[in-house]
């Protein structure tokens, strides 16, 4: 069978994923600050460069959301995160539904859907209902639990970074972490903006570690997606 150049392009897409995060255990993500929403509040698309532990640009992902869902639904609001690559193709989408945001309904909580190439699923983060905790389990394509996260009691980035730690399924070992990073008092209160480190095992599946994508964009807007100094004291 002939190859058409779609086919090409799907299939180049998976091996590109595949060089990108064969040799990495670290992912910064840096959020880009609109100055359109820093001026008047008005809540904008959000945009964000992700870096390797080297600092360098691998990926570009931008919210595709429309305005009146943006700031009707704020934080909580449904979004497809399109996340390209250095030549501007698009090579792994989120997709987060809406959902319920309170811990009364345990049975509509947060999911984030990732795929790779767009299109074909490669992994799924579910929230856990709990009373005290933030914890969510990470599934893969067939969603089989592979992993949990659970984040600390209180999610307030007070002068200090806020980890949510990456562990087995049998809450025996810790093997990464994702880090909400403290960027300073102005930064903090006045804007949205966030920063995010990922960190995961070496030999962790290619495709788990585009699924930590999706957990982090999870939790940036379930708990610091608020803007001018609100906290959210938590979603579960």
């Amino acid at each position: 069978m002939l190859l058409t150049q779609e086919h090409i392009y799907q299939l180049g897409i998976p091996l590109n994923i595949l060089r990108q995060h064969i040799q990495i255990d670290q992912l910064l993500i840096h959020q880009q600050i609109e100055l359109l929403e820093v001026l008047t509040g008005f809540e904008t698309s959000n945009k964000y460069e992700i870096k390797n532990s080297l600092g360098q640009k691998i990926y570009f992902a931008a919210e595709d959301t429309d305005c009146c869902t943006r700031n009707f639904c704020g934080p909580s609001r449904p979004f497809t995160m399109r996340i390209l690559d250095n030549m501007g193709r698009e090579v792994i989408t989120l997709e987060r539904p809406l959902r319920c945001t309170s811990c009364c309904f345990p049975c509509c909580l947060q999911e984030i859907e990732v795929y790779a190439p767009p299109g074909v699923p490669i992994g799924y983060v579910n929230q856990t209902w709990d009373l005290c905790l933030p914890k969510f389990t990470v599934q893969n394509e067939r969603r089989e639990d592979v992993l949990k996260i659970t984040g600390p009691c209180i999610v307030c980035s007070c002068c200090a970074d806020v980890d949510f730690e990456i562990k087995s399924l049998d809450d025996k070992y810790v093997v990464g972490k994702i880090s909400k990073q403290w960027t300073g008092l102005v930064r903090e209160l006045f804007t949205d903006v966030d920063n995010f480190g990922i960190q995961f095992p070496l030999d962790l599946d290619v495709k788990m570690k585009a699924v930590m994508l999706g957990a982090c964009f999870l939790i940036d807007f379930m708990f610091f997606e608020n803007t001018r100094g609100e906290q959210r004291s938590g979603v579960w």
